[in-house]
C-alpha cells in the first residue's frame, strides 16, 4: 500500500506540470483547473485522501448542498445542522384531520406526496396550512406546548 503522507507531501516538489499530470490521473482526464500550482496542491492531496479512505457521506453532502443554497439565495440557515437525523429509509407517518399523511426519509431530505422537500418543517406547513415545527409535528421533538395539543 502506498503512503499516503509521503504521496502528499511528494505534492510539494511537484513541478506545474507534473501536478497536471497527477491531476489526470486522479481525476480521470478530467480538465484541470487554470489555477497557480499552489492552489492545485489541496485539491490533489483531497483526492488522494479521498481515495484513499473515502468521500463524503451523502448526508453530509445533503447538508453541503443545503449550505451552498441558503449561500446563493441568501436565505435559510447557514448553520449546519448537527441534530441526530432519522435514518434514510424511514418512513414518518401522522394523521392530521383523519388523513394519514406519509414521510419517507432520503439521503437529501424528505420526500412527501413525490416531492421533494429540505425540512420537515416544509412538508407540516403543506399539510396544515400554518407554521409548524416539522419535528414537533410528526412527533420527534416534544415541546412544552405540543405535549397537550389535539390535532383534531
Amino acid at each position: 500500500m502506498v503512503d499516503i503522507r509521503a504521496e502528499i507531501a511528494e505534492l510539494r516538489i511537484f513541478s506545474r506540470k507534473q501536478l497536471l499530470q497527477k491531476w489526470h490521473e486522479l481525476f480521470g482526464g478530467a480538465r484541470a483547473p487554470s489555477v497557480r500550482r499552489e492552489l492545485m496542491i489541496p485539491f490533489l492531496a483531497y483526492k488522494i485522501q479521498e481515495n484513499a479512505y473515502g468521500g463524503l457521506k451523502p448526508s453530509t453532502r445533503a447538508e453541503l448542498r443545503r449550505i451552498g443554497r441558503a449561500l446563493e439565495t441568501g436565505s435559510g440557515s447557514l448553520t449546519p445542522n448537527l441534530r441526530p437525523r432519522t435514518k434514510p429509509g424511514t418512513c414518518i407517518v401522522r394523521h392530521w384531520r383523519g388523513k394519514p399523511h406519509e414521510v419517507l426519509v432520503t439521503e437529501a431530505g424528505f420526500e412527501y406526496g413525490g416531492t421533494s422537500y429540505d425540512s420537515l418543517s416544509q412538508i407540516a406547513r403543506e399539510i396544515t396550512g400554518t407554521q409548524w415545527s416539522g419535528p414537533v409535528f410528526f412527533g420527534l421533538k416534544k415541546t412544552r406546548t405540543a405535549r397537550g395539543q389535539s390535532d383534531e
